[in-house]
C-alpha cells in the first residue's frame, strides 16, 4: 500500500522542475482535436477495436471511444493517435479493492 501511495505523491524534484504529472506517472493524457482526431498518451493496451468503437486500458480505468470510421492512425508503446468521426468518449473507473477495506 505504501508503494501505491508514493506513486500518487510527486517527488520534491518533480515539483521543483515543474515536470508534468503524466511524464513521471502512468496517468493517461488525452488530447482531442475537434471531432476527428485524438491522441492518448500512457495507455496500457487495446482491449477492443472496431471502426465504430475503440476500448483502451489505462492505469486509472477503461477508456471508451465511440464514433464512425475510427482508425488507429499512429501507434507506439505509449501513444496512440485515433482519427475518424468521434461521437463520445467515456471512462470506466477502476476501483481499488484496498481502499474499500
Amino acid at each position: 500500500m505504501r508503494e501505491r501511495r508514493n506513486k500518487k505523491i510527486p517527488s520534491k524534484i518533480n515539483r521543483i522542475l515543474e515536470i508534468p504529472q503524466e511524464v513521471f506517472s502512468n496517468i493517461p493524457k488525452i488530447t482531442v482535436l475537434g471531432f476527428e482526431q485524438m491522441m492518448i498518451e500512457n495507455y496500457k493496451a487495446i482491449l477492443e477495436y472496431q471502426d465504430f468503437y475503440i476500448r483502451l486500458s489505462t492505469e486509472i480505468g477503461i477508456l471508451n471511444i465511440n464514433g464512425f470510421n475510427l482508425h488507429l492512425k499512429e501507434m507506439t508503446t505509449d501513444d496512440l493517435q485515433i482519427s475518424g468521426k468521434i461521437d463520445s468518449i467515456d471512462f470506466e473507473m477502476i476501483e481499488d479493492e484496498e481502499e474499500d477495506t
